[in-house]
């Protein structure tokens, strides 16, 4: 019996997947594998009627009565509610709003207030460089102070000046996982609290951050949540630092009574005091919808498909005899939905794979970064960008001038 081909056998993994119906839910350019979800989410089919119903319609012909009848001035928190069942948070506590660093600064300033006393914000170099940077903005005010300890460390960091521990739970380059549960209680041993980023695992990865006892989070709507460039980000607070919360962007929409207009700032009770300026109701919008469809495929099984993705393209490169440092755990298990590979012309073989329509992303010095968004790709989509890559390699095409010439974004 003739062994199988990664194509064959794709098409044996296309026919018995139980998501392979949701890919018609999104708009993909005929020719194109995309493997850059984990930056930024393909369009859901629903997104642009739904765009047009608030610009046409609420915001058109119901004016600024939309911000009551079309639910506008609510819509921060519904979306948060729905994004929380996704996070394993309680609806109260997350709130569709800013950007993740926006409220990476919020909710560093608020824990830093919390322990009174300590200064410094832990994290590990090589952190998304917003999470780093915000801790930057809050040191130059002499508010805080940054600590760096790789991930094998960070326990052995953790000492009576510590504030917070500050990490993002599936990395931005790698895609490694922190264990989320065993460093939120080593943390609170030490007596910091803990903030977690996660923009890498929101809408790809389980998260339970009430079931580890987390006390903030952060993460953004625009990858796995397909909100769209740019779309608003999210903020939890656990309900028992509600009460106490000091938001220092003490804006508008954050106060109890924002339509009292008074002269002297009041925080909302709940988590509504995360928020500060007028909302961006077009943004949010795009969010919910794409929030909505995440919730109903379920991140479940959206995290299981990944993992067989991920490992399904590691054997098509097998299969073809591509040998590839793989910067990524080597266990599904151990790594969000994406596989990095390093190679000193990662962004040369990046643009050779675009040019193919294979779409991945680079990430500085040398890696080459493809993201798995369980929710539109299929397994024929693996072998194909499986068989590019190698050609890629095999060819050298990844050698033309035009494909080392770096873009302004990469």
């Amino acid at each position: 019996m003739r062994a199988q081909t990664p194509e064959s056998r794709a098409a044996d993994f296309d026919a018995a997947d139980p998501l392979a119906m949701f890919r018609e839910l999104f708009v993909l350019p005929e020719g194109v594998i995309y493997l850059d979800g984990n930056s930024l989410g393909a369009l859901p089919r629903a997104t642009p009627a739904r765009m047009q119903e608030v610009v046409e319609a609420e915001w058109g012909k119901g004016l600024i009565r939309s911000w009551n009848d079309a639910g506008w001035f609510e819509a921060a928190g519904r979306i948060g509610a729905k994004i929380a069942p996704l996070i394993g948070a309680a609806p109260h506590e997350v709130i569709a709003c800013d950007s993740t660093s926006v409220n990476l600064f919020k909710l560093i300033a608020a824990a830093l207030a919390m322990r009174p006393g300590r200064k410094v914000v832990l994290t590990e170099p090589g952190n998304f460089p917003s999470d780093l940077y915000m801790i930057a903005g809050l040191e130059a005010q002499g508010l805080a102070s940054r600590r760096l300890a790789e991930r094998d460390r960070l326990t052995f960091a953790l000492n009576g000046d510590v504030a917070l521990l500050m990490l993002t739970h599936a990395h931005y380059k790698t895609g490694a996982l922190f264990d989320m549960a065993a460093l939120t209680r080593a943390a609170h041993e030490a007596g910091a609290l803990v903030l977690w980023d996660l923009s890498h695992s929101t809408g790809a990865l389980p998260v339970d951050l009430n079931g580890v006892g987390a006390d903030f989070a952060v993460g953004c709507g625009y990858k796995y949540l397909c909100g769209g460039p740019g779309a608003p980000a999210f903020a939890f607070v656990a309900e028992r630092h509600q009460a106490e919360l000091q938001q220092p962007l003490t804006g508008w929409f954050g106060h109890a009574a924002p339509f009292a207009f008074s002269d002297d700032y009041q925080g909302a009770p709940g988590i509504e005091r995360l928020q500060c300026g007028t909302p961006p109701v077009l943004g949010l919008a795009a969010l919910e919808v794409g929030v909505d469809l995440i919730a109903a495929i379920g991140v479940d099984r959206l995290h299981a498909k990944s993992q067989a993705l991920s490992e399904f393209f590691l054997e098509s490169l097998m299969a073809r005899d591509v040998s590839l440092e793989l910067v990524s755990p080597p266990r599904a298990g151990d790594r969000g939905s994406q596989l990095s590979f390093r190679h000193e012309n990662a962004y040369a073989i990046c643009q050779a794979l675009i040019a193919r329509g294979v779409i991945g992303d680079f990430r500085a010095p040398d890696v080459l970064r493809l993201g798995f968004a369980p929710a539109y790709l299929s397994f024929a989509d693996m072998a194909a960008a499986a068989r590019h890559l190698a050609e890629v390699l095999a060819s050298g095409e990844w050698q033309n001038p035009a494909f080392n010439r770096r873009a302004a974004v990469t």
